[in-house]
């Protein structure tokens, strides 16, 4: 059952669909011993909220079938809520720096992204595509019709879209040297005056 544990956690913090394959990396197990911990998280999560999906040879949690009606309602509710401020700044960070990866977005932001992406790809206002540059991740940009009720053609066409970007770009490079200085055991120099 301690195999079944952590496929459990994996799957609860990635909250997108794995392979057995990869579940067999991170596990450093062997895709037998994921299929047989997999039947048992299975047969757990029997006349539970949530149950395990499978499609080929991916997995992923999902919402059970019998509480489908109330995830609608719940949704309905969702959608007519206006945006807070988790999402707003989401919505920003891949409009101004997108498209780009969850764990991008984690960065930038300092905390998990998971479900205001989640909310956000609800509502219509943003998109994932496969990343070019990784097959097992995806990249987050803005739709077409988040576009068209911003009343922009293009993200270029922003207010201040290039001195945002620029300050962006500026921060994460200074981030980057800063996370390179201390992971040195160095502390980041100042100037002398």
């Amino acid at each position: 059952m301690e195999l079944a544990k952590k496929i459990e956690a994996i799957l609860f913090h990635k909250a997108e669909p794995l392979t057995l394959r990869e579940l067999a990396r991170l596990l450093n197990v062997g895709e037998k011993e994921i299929e047989g911990a997999l039947s048992l998280l299975e047969s757990s999560l029997t006349d539970r909220g949530i149950s395990l999906l499978r499609k080929d040879d991916e997995v992923m949690f999902a919402t059970a079938p019998e509480m489908s009606s109330l995830i609608e309602k719940i949704n309905k509710e969702e959608l007519s809520k206006d945006l807070g401020k988790a999402s707003l700044e989401t919505l920003t960070i891949i409009l101004y720096r997108g498209p780009l990866s969850r764990s991008d977005i984690d960065y930038i932001r300092g905390v998990n992204s998971s479900f205001i992406l989640r909310s956000l790809l609800v509502r219509g206002l943003i998109e994932r595509i496969p990343n070019p540059e990784g097959a097992r991740s995806f990249l987050y940009r803005p739709t077409f019709d988040l576009l068209a009720h911003l009343g922009v053609a293009k993200v270029e066409e922003l207010p201040e879209y290039a001195v945002v970007r620029e300050e962006m770009e500026a921060f994460e490079k200074t981030q980057g040297v800063n996370q390179a200085s201390s992971e040195e055991g160095e502390s980041p120099k100042s100037e002398e005056v």
